[in-house]
């Protein structure tokens, strides 16, 4: 059996901030990696990593609005339409920048949802051809009559950071910029913000456009067998005809399911958040758990021949790193195990 571990932000964002790592005991992650074959990729974020993993190309954007669709409501989607992500967002002027945070840092509810986006078609959607459709709380979609001459930005890739560096480009890019400042003066005094501030609750002061493209007609998986809690994931999963289940609480119960698939994705994402909204020690204390309830597990299946091969795939926001470990790897001992901040060193160096 072959694992994939698939980990985003499995390195603190802040090179400059060594001190994240002060007396954070990672032994078997560790020991994992030093005895792993190291490759280093340009830097891609989790959704584009996924799609590429699929064999999904890139459409402009990465097509990720109508595979989330497929999903969310299948009877709405065809092989024809072009789709596209307008997710709500709180947006916040910081000095010069503004700053945008996702749901992740705010709650919002289906009616809220609905609501605002009543708002929003009542007074943009007989100047546009479209209408938002909240299908989930924190997922709204748009359908568009052709494929807009744009490339944008995923919220995740934005998350945390001032979106003037992250605004559409391309031919109609300027059109897109427009609907954009109208949200946010629809938005700016709406009544559901009102009481949201009443509460002393983020406002949903914008929306975000990303992800646009035509479902592909055909999505292929590597992998026999998806362990996930992400969305996307299990769009992919079900798009792709792949076996997939809610990730197991830990390595433990993830083996005594008596795995019988042979190339197995497991996606331990919950390092994501905490590193994107810089919250250093949320980070320590899930990458701790992490290590004893998956790298310890997982390390000790590996060395009995329950698992042939990990490949730990870490996501992070300056590259993407790869980590090949077999278990006739373990036996090596002149490869000498290091401590995760290597390979921060090993990202400078080149």
């Amino acid at each position: 059996m072959n694992l994939t571990l698939m980990i985003p932000s499995l390195l603190w964002p802040e090179m400059t901030q060594p001190q994240v790592y002060e007396n954070l005991s990672l032994p078997s992650l560790e020991r994992l990696l030093s005895k792993s074959t190291f490759s280093r990729y340009p830097a891609q974020e989790m959704d584009a990593w996924l799609c590429t993993a699929f064999n999904i190309a890139n459409q402009h954007n990465w097509p990720i609005a109508p595979i989330m669709l497929h999903a969310d409501n299948a009877s709405l989607i065809t092989h024809c339409d072009f789709w596209m992500r307008a997710d709500p967002v709180h947006l916040r002027i910081e000095q010069n920048h503004i700053m945008l945070a996702d749901s992740q840092a705010f709650k919002i509810s289906l009616e809220e949802a609905q609501q605002i986006t009543q708002s929003l078609n009542q007074n943009m959607g007989h100047h546009y051809d479209f209408s938002l459709l909240p299908l989930r709380a924190d997922r709204w979609y748009i359908r568009l009559p052709h494929t807009p001459q744009m490339q944008t930005h995923s919220l995740q890739e934005v998350t945390c950071r001032n979106i003037n560096n992250f605004l559409p480009t391309g031919n109609e890019s300027i059109f897109w910029h427009k609907i954009f400042n109208e949200a946010q003066m629809c938005l700016h005094d709406h009544p559901i913000n009102q009481q949201r501030e009443s509460r002393a609750e983020l406002p949903i002061n914008s929306i975000w456009l990303w992800g646009g493209g035509i479902l592909p007609k055909s999505i292929h998986s590597q992998y026999t067998h998806i362990w996930s809690n992400n969305d996307f994931a299990h769009a992919l999963a079900l798009a792709s005809h792949t076996s997939y289940s809610k990730l197991p609480v830990n390595a433990d119960e993830w083996l005594s399911n008596e795995i019988s698939s042979s190339n197995n994705l497991v996606i331990l994402d919950n390092l994501l958040v905490h590193a994107k909204y810089r919250n250093a020690y949320y980070w320590r204390e899930t990458l701790k758990n992490l290590e004893n309830d998956w790298f310890l597990p997982l390390y000790q299946a590996l060395k009995t021949g329950r698992i042939n091969q990990i490949t730990i795939v870490a996501v992070n926001e300056d590259s993407l790193l790869e980590f090949v470990v077999m278990r006739t790897n373990l036996w090596k001992f002149w490869l000498m195990t290091r401590p995760l901040t290597s390979y921060i060193v090993k990202q400078h160096a080149n």
